[in-house]
């Protein structure tokens, strides 16, 4: 490793280090076993490797890979590499169309994590048998690379891995370097907590290590990150921003957790991303206004750039194409408030509880009792996967799932029975559409029922819910329920 890393006298300001094995991407890909396991990088979309995907993706071999992603990666991946056939079995969270349709007609068997853990079930749990890593970085030597623009679970897939490719791409500016904050907690049964008291602290490096028997080799790219495309916030994203906003202040006049500070998680998409860009018209006071989350979206920087927030620390930057020329250009000033750590540490349960975040994430649907269906429409398609959606509604001190109560103006996102559940009744605390808010801590199922229908079930559907929980509420159960009659919401 060089005496610059290792002495922190400044900056690497060059992107190969080393007598390094300099190869070409053809010539990586042949290396791969038809039927390998295959760990990526990539997290939001970015920072994912992007050649040797697309050459696999040209290779005339029957391939049967196994390929394990911490978050969303891109069209290389998640697109070139399914259409070419070449992807047997998928972990963890897939979002391209091409993805989908794979996963759901069963032609790739994806397995849906939570962002946590992923690290140790690949590590320590036996969930696949790591064969080679391949991730892109901004400079790499003998024993080190710079991460890109995720961190994910690469350093766990680093070590796990037998063999590691590095993609060192060459448009993602060396300056990068400085948002990194790279911690390993020690591994299972003596892994003491992490030393991480402040959201902004920095405990680790800015570099990932690895066996330098490892390396395989390098191939160097210019080809950018697949980024973002966020909608426009529609009335609807408006509506549950302003009522968001309403359930904030009352709790932060409520609970005296909020004298001091305030620490915001927001789940990825575009209402996710909306809503960050309207709570800068909260008064937060003389209040610190922290982030402590996965995923920096183009809103955060927004509030940033206009001195909303205190700092912000996640394990992507998750950014439009805009939003990523913004950071690019300004990387030195961001770097001040912004750190990326790997995902078991930003997705850590005990540094969410720690901290006492108000995790705010999303939903295809809910049901009266506040059982809550991240991934799957019906209960059967497959959307995108669970993500660290579970780590933050379960861990956080306050859990908010913000949906609207409607899909276009025939299907009631507010349901009697949801027929897949990622989140229990158990996780959520507080429910927010455009129609109203609704806190059900501390109710019963049927209380939670009908502050739920109250509050947030759209008026074409709340009668018919309420019929449906009077009928049902007649039955002497503590969660009463009419399957039958539930599932035709479904179309069964």
């Amino acid at each position: 490793m060089t005496d610059q890393l290792l002495l922190g006298e400044g900056p690497v300001t060059e992107r190969i280090h080393g007598d390094l094995p300099l190869v070409d991407a053809e010539t990586a890909a042949a290396h791969v076993d038809a039927d390998a396991t295959v760990l990526t990088s990539g997290f939001g979309s970015v920072g994912y490797p992007k050649e040797i995907p697309l050459a696999l993706a040209r290779s005339i071999r029957d391939l049967q890979l196994t390929v394990v992603n911490s978050g969303n990666v891109g069209e290389e991946i998640d697109v070139d590499l399914i259409k070419a056939g070449a992807v047997e079995r998928r972990f963890s969270y897939q979002s391209s169309r091409v993805a989908r349709a794979a996963t759901n007609e069963r032609e790739v068997a994806f397995s849906d994590r939570n962002a946590s853990s992923i690290g140790d079930e690949v590590q320590y749990g036996g969930m696949v048998d790591a064969d080679v890593a391949v991730v892109e970085a901004v400079a790499v030597g003998e024993g080190w690379f710079i991460p890109s623009t995720s961190l994910g679970q690469v350093p766990a897939f680093v070590e796990a891995a037998d063999e590691l490719f590095v993609e060192l791409n060459h448009c993602q500016p060396l300056e990068l370097q400085a948002l990194h904050d790279v911690y390993r907690p020690d591994a299972p049964p003596n892994r003491g907590p992490v030393p991480l008291t402040e959201p902004d602290g920095r405990i680790g490096e800015s570099y990932v290590s690895f066996d330098p028997a490892k390396l395989v080799g390098v191939v160097e790219t210019d080809r950018e990150d697949s980024t973002y495309t966020f909608r426009d916030p529609t009335d609807d994203d408006l509506a549950i921003a302003a009522n968001l906003r309403s359930f904030l202040t009352t709790e932060m006049e409520r609970s005296p957790v909020f004298d001091d500070a305030v620490h915001l998680q927001f789940g990825v998409g575009s209402l996710g991303n909306a809503l960050m860009g309207e709570l800068q018209e909260l008064d937060f006071g003389d209040r610190d206004v922290v982030y402590y989350g996965e995923l920096i979206q183009d809103g955060l920087l927004d509030m940033l750039d206009t001195g909303g927030l205190e700092c912000a620390s996640a394990t992507s930057m998750a950014l439009t194409a805009e939003g990523q020329t913004r950071l690019f250009e300004n990387i030195e000033r961001y770097a001040e408030d912004i750190v990326l750590r790997p995902a078991d540490v930003a997705n850590h349960p005990g540094l969410i509880d720690q901290f006492g975040v108000v995790g705010v994430n999303s939903a295809i649907e809910v049901d009266i009792y506040g059982n809550v269906n991240s991934t799957h429409i019906g209960g059967r398609r497959m959307i995108n996967g669970v993500g660290g959606s579970a780590d933050y509604n379960r861990n956080s001190l306050v859990s908010v799932c913000a949906l609207p109560s409607v899909h276009g103006e025939d299907v009631s996102r507010v349901v009697p029975m949801t027929f897949h559940v990622d989140h229990t009744e158990h996780d959520i605390d507080v429910f927010v559409t455009e129609q109203g808010v609704a806190d059900v801590r501390g109710c019963s199922p049927v209380e939670r029922a009908e502050r739920i229908i109250e509050h947030c079930a759209h008026p074409d559907f709340a009668p018919k819910l309420r019929s449906y929980l009077n009928d049902v509420a007649e039955d002497a159960y503590h969660i009463p329920h009419d399957v039958p009659r539930a599932a035709k919401w479904h179309g069964y």
